[in-house]
């Protein structure tokens, strides 16, 4: 990931609504939740998590796929993942330090270590 989308990133999750919709995203996996599922699930207006969704997406952050009525919203997993490795890339100098980084496999719900 290069600096100007990872900045796009860190600034759509730089917002208390934004961070909490990505979150259960996340929780919810690759399947994703319908839009009002998720409204329900964090007590916001449609207009509102309309907005913040549309953030989310400019952001690369989130996708949407339509199915009859409903609009389903996912969590990136690969930028998402590509986020993650962008921030700890020089870590260390390059040494072995600290926790592992878990990169999440949204296939089988798991996180692997690298």
């Amino acid at each position: 990931m290069e600096t100007t989308p990872a900045l796009k990133a860190l600034g759509a999750l730089a917002q208390e609504t934004r961070l909490a919709i990505f979150r259960r995203l996340v929780q919810a996996g690759p399947s994703g939740m319908a839009a009002g599922a998720i409204a329900d699930a964090l007590d916001v207006a449609a207009p509102t998590l309309s907005f913040h969704l549309a953030q989310l997406a400019n952001a690369g952050l989130v996708r949407s796929r339509q199915e009859g009525r409903f609009v389903y919203y996912s969590a990136d997993f690969d930028a998402m993942n590509g986020l993650v490795g962008f921030l700890t890339e020089n870590c260390c100098g390059g040494n072995a330090c600290g926790p592992q980084a878990v990169v999440c496999d949204p296939v089988t719900t798991k996180g692997t270590k690298q």
